[in-house]
Protein backbone atom coordinates (compact mmCIF):
# COMPACT_ATOMS: atom_id res chain seq x y z
CA UNK A 1 0.00 0.00 0.00
CA UNK A 2 1.53 3.58 -1.01
CA UNK A 3 1.08 6.26 1.75
CA UNK A 4 2.20 9.92 2.04
CA UNK A 5 2.91 11.59 4.58
CA UNK A 6 3.39 15.36 5.58
CA UNK A 7 5.85 16.51 8.48
CA UNK A 8 6.22 19.41 9.96
CA UNK A 9 9.35 19.35 12.90
CA UNK A 10 9.41 22.02 15.55
CA UNK A 11 12.69 22.06 17.60
CA UNK A 12 12.00 24.07 20.74
CA UNK A 13 15.17 25.96 20.99
CA UNK A 14 16.84 29.16 19.51
CA UNK A 15 18.96 27.10 16.81
CA UNK A 16 16.13 25.33 15.35
CA UNK A 17 17.17 25.00 11.26
CA UNK A 18 19.86 22.75 11.80
CA UNK A 19 18.01 20.09 13.81
CA UNK A 20 15.30 20.28 10.96
CA UNK A 21 18.33 19.58 8.26
CA UNK A 22 19.84 17.25 9.50
CA UNK A 23 16.20 15.14 10.39
CA UNK A 24 15.66 15.85 6.34
CA UNK A 25 19.09 14.38 5.74
CA UNK A 26 18.27 11.34 7.55
CA UNK A 27 15.04 10.82 5.77
CA UNK A 28 16.87 11.37 2.99
CA UNK A 29 19.13 8.21 3.32
CA UNK A 30 16.61 6.04 3.80
CA UNK A 31 16.64 4.89 -0.38
CA UNK A 32 13.27 3.38 -0.65
CA UNK A 33 11.47 6.44 -0.04
CA UNK A 34 10.75 9.38 -2.28
CA UNK A 35 11.44 12.82 -0.17
CA UNK A 36 10.32 16.73 -1.13
CA UNK A 37 10.70 19.74 0.87
CA UNK A 38 9.44 22.79 0.89
CA UNK A 39 8.60 26.63 3.22
CA UNK A 40 6.31 24.75 5.70
CA UNK A 41 6.93 20.73 5.74
CA UNK A 42 8.22 17.73 4.50
CA UNK A 43 6.42 15.27 2.36
CA UNK A 44 7.64 11.43 2.17
CA UNK A 45 5.84 9.47 -0.06
CA UNK A 46 6.11 5.28 -0.62
CA UNK A 47 5.35 2.14 0.56
CA UNK A 48 3.73 2.42 4.24
CA UNK A 49 5.37 0.02 6.32
CA UNK A 50 8.91 1.77 4.30
CA UNK A 51 7.83 5.14 5.42
CA UNK A 52 6.31 4.78 8.47
CA UNK A 53 9.61 2.55 9.58
CA UNK A 54 11.98 5.36 8.47
CA UNK A 55 10.01 8.20 10.07
CA UNK A 56 9.87 6.25 13.29
CA UNK A 57 13.52 5.18 13.57
CA UNK A 58 14.00 9.11 12.60
CA UNK A 59 11.72 11.07 14.77
CA UNK A 60 13.05 8.54 17.95
CA UNK A 61 16.64 10.45 17.05
CA UNK A 62 15.03 13.67 17.10
CA UNK A 63 13.49 13.10 20.24
CA UNK A 64 16.86 12.98 21.64
CA UNK A 65 16.96 16.69 21.68
CA UNK A 66 14.57 17.45 24.29
CA UNK A 67 10.89 19.56 23.53
CA UNK A 68 10.70 18.27 19.86
CA UNK A 69 7.40 18.33 18.14
CA UNK A 70 6.17 16.48 15.14
CA UNK A 71 2.69 17.16 13.71
CA UNK A 72 1.86 14.36 10.94
CA UNK A 73 -0.71 14.19 8.61
CA UNK A 74 -1.01 10.61 6.80
CA UNK A 75 -2.81 9.58 3.78
CA UNK A 76 -3.12 6.00 2.15
CA UNK A 77 -2.55 7.18 -1.43
CA UNK A 78 0.46 7.91 -3.10
CA UNK A 79 0.34 12.14 -3.71
CA UNK A 80 3.92 12.27 -5.17
CA UNK A 81 3.46 15.35 -7.92
CA UNK A 82 7.33 14.53 -8.98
Amino acid sequence: MKTSVEISYYPLKDEFIPEILDFIDRLNEHESLVVQTNGMSTQVFGEYFDVMNAITKEIHKSFELPHSIFVLKVINADLNKQ
